[in-house]
C-alpha cells in the first residue's frame, strides 16, 4: 500500500468523488491510473482505495491523499504522466496494508481566503473563538447525522482578504463554508455576534435564519495528519506542481488586472 498526496485546482471539477457524465477530481485520478496499468478499470478502484476527504466542486488541495495497492513503480511522477495540468501528485508513503485514508486521518487543516476589505476582524475572531472546541454543528451542515465535531482555527489578515484557518479531526458536509459564511455576517455586520449562540444552540435554523455556505472555490484543503506516516516528496512532481500552480497564479492576477480595469473604467454613478 501507498499513499500520495495529491494538489489539484478544484474550479474545473464538480468536486472531488467521481460522479458519472461531468469532470471530478477522483474520477481524473482513476481514470489515470487505468491508463498506467495500474489496477483493472471494471474492478471500479483499485484494491484498498480511499481518499482523506470529499472536497465540493470548486474546492482545491494542496494536501490530499489518496492510498491504494499501488505497484512500485508509481512514483508521485509517473502517477503525474497521466494527469492533467491541474491535478498533481506531488509526494508519497509506504503504509501499512490495513491503512485507510478516511479513517486512520487524526486531523484535516483547511484555509479559506475570505474577500472582506471592509469586515470588522475583532468581531471575526471573537466570533470564531466562541465556536472553538467541541459543539453540535447541526445548523452549518445539511448533515443529519455525526454533527458533534472539536473545531480549531485561527484568523490572519492578508490584505484585503481575512484568512481563516480552520482544524478538526473530521468536517461535516459544507461545515468549513458556512462558519466561514456565519464568520461574514458577522464581520461585515449582516449578523449581530449573539447570532453564533443561536446556530449552537439545539434547535434547528430554519431557512432565512440559517446560515449560507462561503463560496467554494476560496477554500483549500491545506493538510491531512496521519501519525507515524512520513511523506516524502518527489523533487520533480514537486517542481512540476511548483510550475503549473505559479502560472494559474500569474493568469488570475491578469485576470484581475483586467477586471479591475473594467471596473474603473466605467463612469461614476449620478
Amino acid at each position: 500500500m501507498r499513499a500520495y498526496r495529491v494538489a489539484y485546482d478544484g474550479r474545473p471539477y464538480n468536486g472531488f468523488q467521481r460522479q458519472p457524465d461531468v469532470p471530478t477530481v477522483e474520477g481524473t485520478l482513476l481514470d489515470a491510473l487505468a491508463r498506467l496499468g495500474a489496477f483493472d478499470r471494471a474492478e471500479g478502484t483499485p484494491p484498498g482505495y480511499a481518499a482523506a476527504g470529499r472536497t465540493d466542486a470548486g474546492v482545491s488541495a494542496v494536501a490530499q491523499t489518496v492510498a491504494f495497492a499501488a505497484p512500485d513503480w508509481l512514483s508521485p511522477a509517473a502517477f503525474n504522466s497521466e494527469l492533467p495540468a491541474d491535478v498533481r501528485a506531488w509526494a508519497s508513503a509506504a503504509v501499512p496494508d490495513d491503512f485507510h485514508a478516511t479513517h486512520d486521518a487524526a486531523e484535516r487543516r483547511y484555509t479559506y481566503h475570505l474577500y472582506a476589505p471592509d469586515a470588522d476582524d475583532e468581531l471575526a475572531s471573537a466570533a470564531l473563538s466562541a465556536l472553538r472546541g467541541e459543539h453540535d454543528f447541526h445548523n452549518l451542515t445539511p448533515d443529519d447525522d455525526g454533527t458533534v465535531r472539536t473545531l480549531s482555527g485561527s484568523l490572519s489578515r492578508d490584505g484585503p482578504f481575512l484568512v481563516v484557518h480552520l482544524r478538526a479531526g473530521g468536517f461535516c458536509r459544507q461545515l468549513v463554508r458556512r462558519v466561514v459564511g456565519l464568520l461574514s455576517e458577522i464581520a461585515t455586520g449582516e449578523s449581530p455576534p449573539s447570532k453564533v449562540d443561536r446556530v449552537l444552540a439545539s434547535d434547528p435554523l430554519p431557512g432565512p435564519a440559517g446560515v449560507a455556505p462561503a463560496a467554494p472555490y476560496p477554500l483549500v484543503m491545506t493538510g491531512v495528519s496521519y501519525p507515524g506516516v512520513s511523506f516524502a516528496a518527489d523533487a520533480d512532481a514537486v517542481e512540476s506542481t511548483r510550475a503549473v500552480f505559479a502560472d494559474r497564479r500569474a493568469e488570475r492576477l491578469a485576470s484581475a488586472r483586467v477586471a479591475g480595469s473594467v471596473t474603473d473604467g466605467l463612469p461614476d454613478g449620478e
